[in-house]
């Protein structure tokens, strides 16, 4: 199996406007879109995509559909964290079954775990489904907060890559350059995009990508097959603005809100969450704008 690279998208989930069900049409054109602005894979069930208000039925559904959309195009990161291990263990199974490369598992997000549980939940994950893991750090909402070593000690348990989403750039550099022989770090953190990309991460799992696959793209292809910095940071001084907006607000709600601004429908999202009010999305279509991004 080939090795993840490039921009993976933390794939929205586009509902029906009632937002009873996943909406497959929206979900097919928006994979469509990505795929042809050139992105290198697809993260479905992650907290972009709202994981934690899908029943697990639509979880499975989210995968498969993602699977079927993408037809073997670029590959399919499945988001398979649960509160439970039996939980997380049956997507991931089931995410096996139907064709995903790999799982990402977030920590259970209520009660933290040791790192001991920790270990034996991603063994169990990884023995049952056989899929590499891409390990979701992201200690503002697991409550576990891992050194790099002990991040990159999690190899011994299935998990071949990391999505970083502490925001702690020293902290990626030592996993990038210290310890990538254990484990393939990618940057999760939206303004460090750059950074970890000029650093070596073979990557990004990057919501805004939804918003702007063709500048994620292009910020790839600059920095990291490239290696022209100049170039990389013209593009990054037109993307900056726009995910430090993200990061200032309810992120997925600003996600969904951008990608209604480029003229996908999305079905808004679930309650208690909402898209963002008028004033903060003229604020965000603004920063499209400025970045060259056709808005409606």
């Amino acid at each position: 199996m080939a090795s993840l690279h490039g921009i993976l998208v933390a794939l929205i989930t586009p509902f029906t406007d009632d937002k009873t069900s996943i909406d497959e049409a929206r979900l097919q054109a928006h994979i469509e879109h990505l795929i042809t602005a050139g992105v290198h894979g697809l993260v479905p069930g992650g907290s972009t995509g709202e994981f934690t208000t899908l029943t697990v039925a639509e979880r499975k559904q989210l995968t498969e559909l993602c699977v079927k959309f993408a037809a073997g195009r670029v590959p399919v990161v499945a988001g398979t964290g649960s509160l439970s291990s039996a939980e997380a263990v049956e997507l991931s199974v089931h995410a096996a079954q139907v064709g995903a490369a790999a799982t990402m598992v977030v920590p259970p997000y209520y009660d933290p775990v040791s790192l001991p549980e920790l270990h034996e939940l991603l063994g169990e994950i990884h023995t049952a489904s056989g899929l590499p893991i891409v390990f979701y750090n992201i200690p503002a909402a697991s409550g576990i907060t891992l050194s790099p070593t002990e991040i990159a000690g999690l190899s011994k348990v299935g998990v071949k890559y990391l999505k970083d989403t502490s925001g702690n750039a020293p902290a990626l550099t030592e996993l990038i350059f210290g310890l990538s022989d254990q484990i393939t770090s990618f940057n999760g953190w939206d303004t460090l995009t750059f950074y970890g990309l000029a650093a070596g991460a073979p990557g990004g799992v990057w919501g805004a990508a939804n918003i702007i696959p063709e500048l994620a793209v292009e910020l790839y292809e600059a920095v990291s097959v490239k290696g022209d910095l100049k170039l990389g940071r013209e593009i990054w001084a037109k993307a900056w603005p726009i995910c430090k907006f993200l990061e200032a607000h309810s992120y997925a709600a600003a996600v969904k809100t951008g990608v209604e601004l480029i003229g996908q429908p999305t079905g808004g999202l679930r309650k208690p969450f909402a898209l963002l009010n008028p004033e903060l999305t003229a604020e965000l279509k603004q920063l499209l704008q400025n970045a060259g991004v056709k808005t409606v």
